[in-house]
């Protein structure tokens, strides 16, 4: 099966149109990390793009305050005024499945005895809302999760950790700064991997090229992407959708 693994789309909708067209071909499924509103100015017609494609969603901290579950008095000031524009933009059929988005971890390929298994989490698979920055953030996840593989998002920064006995690895694709890039990484036998595909929406590691990943479970590999999107048109959509200035500005930036 070949997994194209997204998170953190955050209502971008030209980043997840050049994801998509991208990668053509080369998927048989998705699976959503979540945070697919706050922040960017098409909120439904990201959700309409990806409740067809996606056969895993896993819950977001944004996704959770723009549809109400949850207060956005944790929000610094400029995201809190986006997730309450999300809100009232919602149009009732996509607020009502926001909502029903479940809670991470969830297993789409469950441990076995003959098979390592797949966790996906939005943040922590420990704590949805705790960020995986370090490898003493990765430790106890690494320690504890029977599954070989852990995806995760929220950070926005594409990598990841990878353990094995005693040896303990940072993973940072080396990607070209221009032009669609690749990198692979072999899932070799009893090594631990936590992996951040990136943010497609909203990149925060000074690249703004939307960034995403593909797992194929056959050949057990995993190749990170990064690729250039419409980056105007999805400024314009924030501004014109009336919000501050600066969430547009953070696109270009890549941070």
């Amino acid at each position: 099966m070949r997994v194209l693994v997204l998170s953190d789309i955050h209502a971008n909708l030209e980043a997840l149109t050049a994801v998509l067209e991208a990668s053509q071909g080369s998927f048989d499924t998705v699976w959503n990390l979540g945070d697919s509103v706050g922040y960017g100015g098409s909120p439904n017609q990201v959700i309409e793009r990806i409740r067809p494609l996606a056969s895993l969603n896993v819950r977001g901290n944004h996704d959770r305050v723009c549809c109400g579950l949850s207060s956005p008095a944790g929000f610094n000031p400029v995201a809190r005024e986006a997730a309450l524009w999300t809100q009232t933009a919602l149009t009732p059929e996509n607020l009502a499945w926001l909502r029903a988005v479940p809670q991470g971890p969830l297993h789409p390929i469950a441990p076995t005895d003959t098979e390592p298994g797949v966790t996906c989490a939005h943040g922590s698979p420990i704590d949805e809302d705790h960020y995986i920055l370090t490898m003493r953030d990765a430790w106890v996840p690494l320690q504890q999760l029977r599954t070989a593989v852990t995806f995760f998002g929220h950070t926005h920064l594409q990598g990841g950790f990878s353990q094995r006995e005693h040896n303990w690895h940072e993973l940072h694709p080396n990607l070209p700064r221009s032009g669609p890039v690749a990198w692979t990484l072999p899932l070799n036998p009893g090594t631990r991997h936590l992996i951040n595909p990136g943010s497609v929406g909203q990149p925060r590691d000074n690249d703004w090229r939307a960034a995403f990943a593909l797992f194929d479970t056959d050949l057990r590999t995993i190749t990170f992407r990064r690729i250039p999107y419409d980056l105007t048109a999805s400024q314009g959509r924030i501004l014109m959708a009336g919000l501050p200035e600066r969430l547009a500005e953070r696109l270009r930036d890549g941070r």
